[in-house]
């Protein structure tokens, strides 16, 4: 696991290392580019007008009584319900178009005064050396667009030339050589006056060198426009009623003096729209102060005639006292009633009652002498029943005691009647004086309805009365002391760095543009250029195993030798180990037989072939070359070789193989068999039998056998005598072969129509990756660059 990690990340490395080297061969161009957008920067940084953020913040004071309408100071009453001060509302209002333009009018920030100095033309503003103002303004100064050109002409002189444009019409009224300073001059924008400053004239630098001054005269709509877009209202936190102004403009003093006065003409029409309010509301409260008067007088008058026709001064009281005596006269008639019905009771009793019956007491208790009566009646009794128990009823005594009993009896049922007629009639009476006091009470909730309703319109127009009293003396105080809306905290003051141009930034956007610009169009031609280049072209489209990349020769027809220490020769000894693990299951027996094709002609294969059989003879092992590309061989090219060979083979059975075979000088064990003349049917010749022969034959003398064969996109031979081959090397030239062509190689590999296939890229650039010079010194000039900085 750790060992794939390990490759995983080598081959990372290596393939950046690559793109690297790859783009790195062009540090000329990447260096040129960052010189010129470096330069460009420089240029643009040196003509740009530095901008300026200014910033101001104020307060908003929250005025929960504040309303914009004439019943704010009926807020308490629930009119103008929802309307508050809200700082939205507050930051539109110091955004808005009428605002900004009030400002710029007040300011005269639509006439600029600009000066060409060394190619690059500011603004003066308060630095000017003159003073131009517009005096009995027209309407057509507020709209009006023009261009003057103000040419100092001497000390007290100058002239004064107008811009033709074509859309536009001409403002100056009559066109003369020289004018004078203070001179009014008739414009169709109003009177034109230009001043000396006092404090630059003298000493301006401007009359060092041109003293052309421009004076532009812009719509005031498209100026306040301008400086809409720049400003900035934004509240400095959310639970905070702070707001921060910011502006940004090429002149310092132009932009502070822009919001100190955008705030105070915003308080100043805070204030005003406050006093309209407040006066109007005034005028309201009076005029509705005389109407109520008049009313409440009406109210009170009909009040006072009510209570005077019905005889009344306070009807409640007045209830009370009624109610309180129905209550009174009721319970005397009950109390009256018991005793009546006790003294009917008592009367019933004596008439049924005899000598010896007690009569009851305490009964009475209104009538005195009915009460003292029946307690002598009773003590009568009581000494008559004491006798009988001694004696008899003849007794003289009893007899005595019975008469004087019956006489005090006679004198109770009378004391008693007498009693009873007096109840009654005192029970008529309160009868009577109950019901003229109900009668009263019943009349009272009439009255008290009538009375409440005009009480009701009395009080209503009394409080209403009131009300606008104190509402009169709030607006009064309002009126005289009205605040401002917003409170400023900090006046506007600028920032001493520019926020733009900023200098880092493009510089370091040119840097990063310097090398995007190279980088970009080394890309596009790369991603234009659909030819193999390295191997990572060939790994990324195919699953062959790759051997190796064979460098540029530096020559043409080189043969590697015993003394080649070049980074051909490096590459060919790293692809004859490759190769060697490739054919390591072949028999031990019989030669080891490689072929080597390509996909068309010109790819490098029998360079390769005779370079790679060198390779192998070089290492000791006898090695034949065989030229198996009879259609076009090459071999001659390379090796000094003769005429017959392969094609004579196998179109004459009488020849002798090994009297074909040719030992190339300078080699112990390296053979060739040529590819012989060229025949008329090469197909046929390549399957016959005697192509079996050769194999045969030459795997029993040789340890390697390296066979050129024909390119396989156009003729069939190579896949005719494929089966005699333990590996095939199949070779793509880079900066030939198209990548869409690797298609070829693929299927050949997953038919498994040439055995034990492998790939093998010819010609690449080694300046460009890496190469196989390192640790060699014969070709150190091709080391990747960040090897030479390191020695």
């Amino acid at each position: 696991m750790q060992n794939n990690l390990l490759n995983e990340e080598t081959e990372n490395d290596f393939q950046l290392r690559v793109i690297i080297d790859q783009y790195a061969s062009h540090w000329k161009w990447f260096l040129l580019s960052v010189f010129i957008c470096l330069s460009l920067a420089f240029v643009y940084l040196k003509l740009a007008t530095p901008q300026y953020q200014s910033n101001t913040t104020i307060l908003v004071k929250e005025d929960k009584n504040s309303m914009l309408s004439e019943l704010s100071a009926f807020s308490d009453m629930g009119f103008g319900g929802g309307i508050k001060n809200d700082i939205d509302n507050e930051i539109e209002i110091l955004r808005s178009r009428t605002l900004v333009e009030s400002t710029v009018n007040e300011l005269d920030l639509n006439v600029s005064l600009f000066a060409k100095k060394k190619f690059v033309t500011r603004e003066l503003y308060s630095k000017a050396p003159i003073l131009v103002r517009f005096e009995n303004r027209k309407p057509k100064y507020y709209e009006s667009e023009a261009e003057l050109v103000f040419l100092k002409t001497g000390n007290n002189s100058f002239s004064l030339i107008e811009k033709v444009v074509e859309d536009r019409p001409l403002i100056l009224v009559n066109s003369k050589k020289e004018y004078h300073f203070g001179e009014t001059i008739p414009t169709s924008c109003g009177d034109l006056v230009i001043d000396k400053s006092v404090e630059h004239f003298s000493t301006n630098n401007l009359w060092d060198g041109e003293s052309e001054i421009f004076i532009r005269l812009n719509p005031i709509a498209d100026v306040a426009e301008g400086f809409r877009s720049q400003l900035k209202v934004n509240p400095v936190s959310k639970q905070s009623s702070v707001l921060e102004l910011s502006l940004v403009d090429g002149v310092v003093e132009k932009s502070e003096q822009f919001l100190d006065n955008l705030v105070r003409i915003y308080n100043n029409n805070a204030v005003e729209d406050k006093n309209l309010i407040s006066g109007n509301t005034s005028k309201f409260i009076a005029k509705r102060l005389a109407l109520i008067a008049e009313e409440l007088d009406g109210v009170e008058q009909d009040g006072e005639s009510f209570k005077t026709s019905n005889r009344l001064t306070d009807i409640e009281s007045e209830a009370k006292l009624f109610i309180e005596g129905s209550s009174e006269y009721d319970k005397k008639g009950i109390e009256t009633e018991i005793q009546l019905n006790v003294a009917n009771s008592m009367l019933d009793f004596i008439k049924k009652s005899n000598n010896s019956d007690l009569l009851p007491s305490n009964m009475i208790s209104k009538d005195e002498s009915s009460s003292t009566m029946v307690d002598s009646y009773n003590e009568l009794v009581l000494e008559r029943n004491r006798l009988l128990k001694s004696a008899t009823a003849e007794n003289p005594t009893v007899i005595k005691l019975d008469q004087q009993i019956a006489s005090l009896r006679a004198n109770v049922i009378s004391s008693l009647e007498r009693l009873r007629s007096s109840l009654t009639i005192q029970k008529r009476n309160l009868n009577n004086q109950e019901g003229l006091i109900d009668n009263r009470i019943k009349k009272i909730p009439s009255q008290e309805r009538q009375f409440r309703a005009i009480a009701r319109q009395q009080k209503v127009k009394e409080e209403l009365y009131l009300y606008l009293l104190q509402k009169r003396e709030e607006t009064a105080i309002a009126l005289s002391a009205t605040e401002p809306n917003a409170r400023v905290i900090d006046a506007a003051k600028a920032q001493k760095q520019p926020v733009f141009p900023k200098r880092a930034m493009i510089t370091l956007v040119a840097l990063i543009l310097g090398l995007l610009i190279p980088f970009s169009i080394l890309y596009l031609i790369d991603l234009l250029d659909t030819k193999v280049k390295t191997r990572l072209d060939i790994e990324g489209k195919t699953l062959i195993p790759f051997i190796g990349d064979l460098p540029t020769s530096e020559s043409d027809h080189e043969v590697m030798n015993t003394g080649s220490r070049s980074s051909s020769a490096e590459a060919l000894r790293i692809i004859r180990t490759n190769l060697e693990f490739m054919i390591s299951k072949a028999s031990d027996d019989k030669a080891k037989t490689i072929f080597l094709t390509s996909t068309f002609p010109k790819e490098g294969k029998t360079f390769v072939s005779v370079n790679l059989a060198a390779t192998f003879a070089l290492s000791g092992k006898k090695v034949l070359l065989i030229g198996m590309d009879i259609r076009n061989p090459r071999i001659d090219d390379y090796l000094t070789l003769p005429e017959r060979g392969v094609t004579n083979f196998l179109s004459d059975k009488n020849i002798d193989l090994n009297s074909l075979v040719v030992k190339q000088e300078g080699y112990d064990n390296f053979y060739v068999l040529p590819s012989g003349v060229i025949p008329p049917n090469p197909a046929e010749l390549l399957m016959s039998s005697r192509v079996d022969t050769i194999f045969e034959t030459l795997k029993a003398q040789y340890d390697y056998i390296i066979v050129d064969t024909a390119p396989v996109s156009l003729v069939t031979d190579t896949l005719l005598i494929a089966k005699h081959a333990d590996c095939f090397v199949y070779v793509v030239r880079a900066n030939v072969l198209e990548k869409r062509m690797l298609n070829i190689p693929s299927t050949l590999y997953r038919d498994n129509k040439l055995p034990n296939m492998c790939m093998l890229l010819n010609d690449t650039d080694s300046s460009k990756g890496y190469g196989y010079s390192y640790g060699y010194g014969v070709h150190a000039q091709n080391e990747p660059w960040y090897k030479k900085l390191k020695k």
